[in-house]
């Protein structure tokens, strides 16, 4: 039997949600990190839990010719791929998509499924740091261990110098308090939005230096500060230098050709896509995908998919968000298409409950990584709705809500991904169901 601290040699079979390999050694499944499917390694065991073993790969007995030198530290920010030349990540990828439809869903992919690749380098636009003791970083794979965000090479160069000027303050005190820093820049990276989480009773007084730092827009700090008697300590937020959203103003090729733009606000909190160079695409995509006619769009966000259909000249579009910061971006963003565009501040469940979709309509649902709650997906699979977009971050949640509408009579016609994360083992989804 394995125990932690055993090294094994194993061969590598396929990819495992997740970022890890599967492997086996006498029957017991074995996810190994650091590793390529095709390979053998030497793996030291890291803990054994639920009948699965966690490994990491200590050296490279026979190489897949997909292994590449000078790799990122596949251990920092989530580059768990790093290692693995782009093009097989892509290959490997559209496995894992394929194997969670047919595992979890039950719905067997008989098509390669396309995956739209990126740049890998300074992709990024949205990134959370935290803070530990005097430094500011990311976190290592599977610790709370802080490693140095540049080295990921997920950043620009000039996003870089603002992270460490950043972490000059976390290391003179000036940040004392702060546990977490927010960073959204818009796709020109002309502006950067700052939002500081802290578990102190007030704002640090490094925060107007923050906000003087060269593109920071504005900066946002919420913490915990005294209220008035008999209501203990209460959740505040305040704003320094301006406002914590930066602006993008987005192109996208309309269904007769001609361009379209229009412009969206995000702030540092709100939920926004993380990719400069797929934004446009995925948009486009999914105003390709949705039919003429009435749309009601889940999870709405900011109103990135909302606003992108307003501005290729559909009309009669309802955007629902639940979160209030995505919700304010989302009515501001709203704003210039009137009453083509009607946001909607409701939690998704809340506003079907109360507002049927027209039938016919189509469905546009982008939730979080769980996916759609019990009472969401049940609610969507009741609506009259014509087709459903789904757009999701999550390969296995996708899968399960997929089996759910396909049961409720819905037939999966298209099925592609964007990898909006390059070197992680994430991968955006785009399914577009038809009802039968």
């Amino acid at each position: 039997m394995l125990s932690p601290g055993a090294i094994v040699e194993l061969s590598i079979e396929k990819p495992a949600a997740g970022g890890r390999m599967i492997a086996r050694h006498e029957g017991l499944v074995v996810l190994v990190h650091a590793a390529i499917p095709g390979e053998r390694v030497r793996a030291v065991v890291e803990r054994i839990g639920q009948g699965v073993a966690y490994a990491t790969a200590l050296e490279i007995v026979e190489a897949s010719p997909d292994r590449r030198a000078g790799a990122a530290d596949w251990a920092c920010g989530g580059n768990v791929y790093s290692h693995i030349a782009y093009g097989r990540q892509l290959a490997l990828k559209a496995d894992v998509v394929a194997d969670a439809l047919g595992r979890i869903g039950k719905m067997p992919v008989e098509s390669p499924i396309a995956v739209t690749g990126s740049p890998e380098e300074g992709y990024r636009m949205r990134a959370r740091f935290h803070a530990r003791g005097r430094m500011l970083g990311f976190f290592r794979e599977g610790t709370h261990g802080l490693c140095d965000p540049a080295s990921t090479r997920q950043l620009l160069p000039e996003t870089c110098e603002l992270v460490a000027a950043l972490a000059d303050r976390v290391r003179d005190g000036s940040l004392d308090g702060v546990t977490e820093i927010d960073l959204a820049e818009n796709v020109p990276a002309t502006e950067r939005a700052l939002h500081l989480e802290l578990n102190a009773p007030r704002a640090p007084r490094g925060l107007p230096l923050v906000a003087a730092l060269p593109t920071v827009t504005g900066v946002s700090a919420s913490f915990t500060a005294p209220a008035r008697a008999r209501q203990g300590r209460v959740r505040r937020t305040m704003t320094a230098g301006g406002t914590a959203a930066v602006v993008d103003t987005i192109d996208l090729e309309g269904r007769d050709g001609r361009p379209v733009r229009f412009r969206l606000q995000h702030h540092a909190q709100a939920f926004f896509q993380g990719n400069r160079y797929l934004l446009a695409r995925l948009a486009s995509r999914v105003v390709s995908l949705a039919p003429e006619g009435p749309v009601v769009d889940l999870y709405a966000g900011v109103g990135l998919f909302s606003a992108a259909l307003a501005a290729a000249g559909r009309g009669s579009i309802v955007a629902v968000e639940g979160d209030p910061a995505g919700a304010a971006d989302l009515t501001i963003n709203a704003a210039p298409f009137g009453a083509a565009l009607e946001p909607v501040e409701m939690a998704v469940e809340a506003y079907l409950a109360s507002r049927p979709v027209p039938t016919g309509a189509a469905i546009v649902i982008d939730p979080p990584r769980t996916g759609m709650s019990k009472e969401a997906s049940a609610a969507v699979a009741a609506q009259p709705a014509g087709r459903l977009v789904y757009v999701s971050c999550d390969v296995a949640t996708f899968a399960r809500d997929a089996r759910k509408l396909v049961d409720a009579g819905y037939r999966l016609e298209h099925l592609e991904a964007f990898d909006l994360f390059p070197n992680t083992a994430h991968v955006e989804v785009v399914g577009a169901f038809a009802r039968i």
